[in-house]
């Protein structure tokens, strides 16, 4: 079986930074992406980064130059370091992971973490 957990999240002024970590375990084959998507109440949620195999990135517009993914393989984790918070990147964000376990290749998806951006 395989879990995800979420950490790093909280409350943080305008301009600040956190850094968000999430960590996958269980029976892992492969892990072809990871990243992270976010979502607030009434609206749908939203993809902000992920990382592919050869350490290939994407990122939303809205938090590029801003937001920086990274993966450490070894760990099995991926990481979402967030610089310049705004009051509009305040949302639970999920990380997820593309990966083959017990022979399937799948989606797997945290329980997420609160991201609040307030002064």
């Amino acid at each position: 079986q395989v879990q995800l957990v979420e950490s790093g999240g909280g409350l943080v002024q305008p301009g600040g930074s956190l850094r968000l970590s999430c960590a996958a375990s269980g029976s892992i084959l492969s892990i072809y992406a990871m990243g992270w998507y976010r979502q607030v109440p009434g609206k749908r949620r939203e993809l902000v980064a992920d990382i592919y195999t050869g350490s290939r990135t994407n990122y939303a517009d809205s938090v590029k130059g801003r937001f920086t993914i990274s993966r450490d393989n070894a760990k099995n984790t991926v990481y979402l370091l967030m610089n310049s918070l705004k009051p509009e990147d305040t949302a639970i964000y999920y990380c997820y992971a593309d990966l083959t376990s017990r022979g399937a290749r799948g989606d797997y998806w945290g329980q997420g973490t609160q991201v609040t951006v307030s002064s």
